[in-house]
């Protein structure tokens, strides 16, 4: 089965899914970077950590009345994976601190949906640098990669054009690490 990397991020008003919110998922094809996804999400809770909250630069009271409900963003980001992965191709979730996004997309198709469309095992961009650069984990801050990989693009806390920067990154590194193998 052949494997469609999907660059993901998302914002959300705390540090774990069900205590807090998703406010927004970014997504898109890490090597077809211009087919995108892109929601707001009305909040679950309206719990929130001042600081995540101010990264985003949402209100949740204006996510109240104007996100989408999370089954209709989680059926609507379903829908997309299914019409951007080909046939036969499993979707790989890839990250930036996949960990972090990754709980809240799996808590989200699994309490919304039923099911994760990428199923339990995301791919972590720090931990691909750290193993293509043989570098630290202190060393594996996107602002060190950017400079390290000559990446052209830069994350703004928008969960899209964070996914799109973050494919960048995938791309730069997949293509060292494939680089090395031939050697």
């Amino acid at each position: 089965m052949s494997e469609t990397f999907i660059s993901v991020d998302i914002e959300a008003s705390g540090p774990v899914p069900g205590e807090f919110s998703m406010l927004s998922v970014g997504a898109c094809l890490v090597y077809e970077p211009t087919q995108t996804f892109e929601r707001v999400l009305k909040p679950t809770t309206m719990n929130f950590d001042p600081e995540a909250l101010a990264v985003t630069g949402f209100s949740l009271d204006e996510l109240n009345r104007n996100g989408d409900t999370p089954e209709e963003c989680m059926r609507a980001f379903a829908d997309w994976l299914q019409a951007a992965v080909p046939s036969g191709s499993k979707p790989v979730f890839v990250g930036l601190n996949a960990a972090f996004d990754w709980s809240f997309v799996n808590y989200y198709f699994i309490k919304f949906l039923g099911v994760n469309p990428f199923g339990f095992a995301p791919l972590d961009i720090k931990a691909m640098y750290m193993g293509v650069f043989g570098c630290s984990w202190k060393e594996t801050k996107s602002s060190l990669m950017t400079k390290a990989l000559n990446a052209q693009l830069q994350g703004n806390h928008n969960a899209l054009t964070d996914a799109v920067f973050q494919a960048e990154l995938f791309r730069l590194m997949h293509q060292k690490a494939t680089f090395q193998k031939r050697d």
